[in-house]
């Protein structure tokens, strides 16, 4: 196999983003995850400001009408032909691009919808319970329960809004995916080394 690539959906607080590192450096991969913001906004020529404040987040329009030149480079939006499809368009192309050049890893960002006609590419959804989320939310941002709870809620809201929008498919959705398991069982080292062991498996020779 010249190249893998593997794409992570996850549950906010499930350890998506180590696991996604540590298959990244297990398969010898490039990572991508908040890097697509500044692979986008290269491809798009738009400040990579505006892909930040929009990650992931259907419906996000409405509320830059009033971004002017510094992050458009002259005027305001409603003299572009800018629109959310646009940015969406823009991190798909760098997505593309970057899948092309050799073996990838990306987190989220529909990136399963959008490299589904490449080869050699598996997609993987990580779960964990709400307990184990909470935790991790709370010690990785100093915060209390409820508001680490609140965060995962409002976020996960969005994110699943983001990938059935632009994909006609359903966030997390066993369906939807090669591979799913609950990070919060075994923890991420455990969790990771599954996974690769059912890529290794699946592209076995």
């Amino acid at each position: 196999m010249d190249k893998i690539i593997i794409n992570v959906g996850r549950q906010l607080g499930s350890g998506g983003h180590d696991i996604g590192r540590m298959l990244a450096l297990d398969f010898g991969a490039k990572y991508y995850d908040r890097e697509l913001l500044n692979l986008a906004a290269k491809e798009s020529g738009f400040s990579e400001k505006i892909f930040e404040q929009n990650d992931e987040k259907k419906g996000f329009f409405r509320g830059l009408f009033n971004v002017q030149s510094p992050l458009m480079g002259g005027g305001s939006i409603y003299k572009s032909s800018f629109s959310q499809e646009n940015l969406f368009q823009f991190q798909s192309d760098a997505i593309k691009k970057a899948a092309e050049e050799g073996s990838c890893v990306f987190v989220g960002r529909c990136a399963d919808y959008i490299l589904r006609d490449f080869k050699n590419v598996v997609n993987v959804f990580i779960t964990a319970s709400m307990d184990f989320r909470i935790d991790q939310v709370m010690a990785r941002r100093n915060i209390s329960q409820d508001e680490a709870r609140r965060i995962i809620e409002q976020g996960e809201s969005r994110r699943a809004e983001y990938y059935n929008y632009y994909t006609g498919k359903k966030w997390g959705a066993a369906e939807s995916y090669d591979f799913c398991i609950d990070s919060s069982i075994l923890g991420l080292v455990e969790t990771e080394k599954l996974i690769a062991a059912f890529i290794r498996k699946r592209f076995e020779k």
